[in-house]
């Protein structure tokens, strides 16, 4: 190595890697498009990207080596608090709808405590709105993509459903028992928070704020380049066609995923009160946000 080649590479900045983890779902994969792919680029940072189910992540957020940010359902958030913060953006909130209870026949909410319903996972903010819309009923875990066919199979008569399953429930010959998204806006006035992304506290406020503005800026990218976020989140839309891949996406990536608003906040934070209050949740919530 000649002497210039030595003294570029012992001035060359050093680049400090952030690691993001997510849910393989075209929703997640949408709003991270700019990031993963390079189109949106930080000086001095690397991200690198890890995809797993959302149950999975929940977990692992409680033990902060995994990663530095790390895609949360708000359920989770209480157990993880101590070391992640909240950003303000890249969250997934239900204007009037959300997860769903659906089941193999026509049934009325009051026949669901009579009955076991499949759930996706017991950290899961689907999970905490079906017990704080009522905390008797009995549920088992399912691996969320499981829970149709194990209803069409006849293992359960009813399931809780979240992703995509929101928009294929009825060409699997289900019918829909109750929308949580809409009996959360009627009971509250407010929209169902879903899932957010934490950030490590110990990081600091500076990357913080890099990160923060990096998520932000890779989420407009997607939405300004519509086409072609909606392309590469297409590989993740499991049994989608293009016209749902996209409904999906516009239902969970909008204006609520570049900041909450301050009415979004609110509903993060009653959420989680409500989970307190009502026994589901264990620990005090004490919900705050990277600005």
């Amino acid at each position: 190595m000649s002497s210039s080649q030595s003294d570029s590479v012992a001035s060359s900045p050093e680049i400090r890697t952030i690691s993001i983890a997510h849910s393989p779902d075209s929703d997640d994969a949408f709003m991270f498009y700019g990031l993963a792919t390079n189109k949106i680029r930080v000086p001095g940072y690397r991200f690198t990207h890890t995809l797993t189910d959302i149950e999975t992540l929940n977990q692992r957020a409680q033990n902060e080596a995994f990663y530095d940010i790390s895609a949360i359902s708000f359920h989770a958030y209480p157990y993880v608090q101590e070391n992640y913060t909240l950003m303000g953006c890249g969250g997934s909130v239900g204007e009037g709808y959300g997860p769903m209870i659906v089941a193999s026949r026509k049934l009325a909410t009051e026949d669901l405590g009579k009955i076991k319903i499949a759930v996706p996972g017991t950290l899961t903010t689907a999970f905490l709105a079906l017990k704080v819309f009522n905390p008797e009923l009995e549920t088992e875990v399912v691996p969320f993509d499981q829970i149709i066919p194990a209803i069409q199979a006849g293992k359960y008569d009813a399931g809780l459903i979240i992703h995509e399953g929101q928009l294929t429930y009825a060409t699997s010959g289900l019918s829909k028992v109750i929308d949580l998204g809409v009996w959360w806006r009627e009971t509250t006035g407010l929209v169902l928070p879903l899932g957010g992304n934490a950030i490590r506290r110990s990081l600091g406020a500076d990357v913080h704020k890099i990160c923060s503005q990096a998520l932000r800026d890779s989420i407009q990218h997607g939405l300004d380049h519509r086409e072609q976020a909606l392309e590469y989140a297409m590989q993740f839309a499991r049994d989608l066609d293009t016209t749902l891949a996209s409904r999906f996406v516009s239902m969970y990536v909008n204006e609520r995923t570049l900041d909450y608003g301050a009415d979004g906040r609110e509903a993060i934070k009653k959420l989680l009160e409500l989970g307190y209050e009502r026994g589901v949740i264990t620990v005090k919530p004490q919900v705050d946000f990277v600005d």
